[in-house]
């Protein structure tokens, strides 16, 4: 178990991350027209293809309401087009538009450029062993807490 000055650290700078990661995203994908957080549907649409709003939800870990407003704002946006389900008439589905498609390369380039800046100060850990460590990290996190 970590000491107070142990756990101060740590979530402090994690906070620092978040804090900033998201700021830094946010400056990269406004010229897009893409507000953060939506640029994980699209890339999740380009990804696997048509997708409903609950499995968006699902591979974004957002709530289903908030997923749902972020597709109307891409929609609003051109940037995605909603259908009914062919088979579940309560399912929405959600695809691509012509210029969501568009879209793409410069919004992966925008991706890319986010990760480079994000790791240009590091010089002790190897990109490949922080993605792990952070990938480790976000597991442990979705496990429920213990007291």
């Amino acid at each position: 178990m970590v000491d107070f000055e142990q756990a101060a650290a740590l979530n402090t700078a994690i906070r620092s991350i978040g804090i900033r990661h998201r700021a830094l995203a946010d400056a990269l994908l406004a010229p897009l027209g893409v507000h953060t957080g939506q640029e994980v549907i699209l890339l999740e649409l380009d990804a696997k293809g048509p997708r409903s709003q609950g499995q968006l939800a699902i591979s974004s870990g957002c709530e289903p309401p908030t997923i749902t407003g972020s597709v109307r704002k891409l929609e609003s946006a051109g940037l995605v087009v909603r259908r009914p389900s062919s088979t579940d008439g309560r399912v929405t589905i959600v695809e691509l538009s012509d210029q969501g498609k568009a879209l793409l390369p410069d919004l992966k380039a925008a991706w890319r450029q986010l990760a480079d800046q994000t790791v240009a100060g590091m010089s002790s850990t190897p990109t490949g062993q922080l993605t792990d460590v952070l990938t480790d990290l976000a597991a442990s996190l979705a496990t429920p807490a213990r007291p």
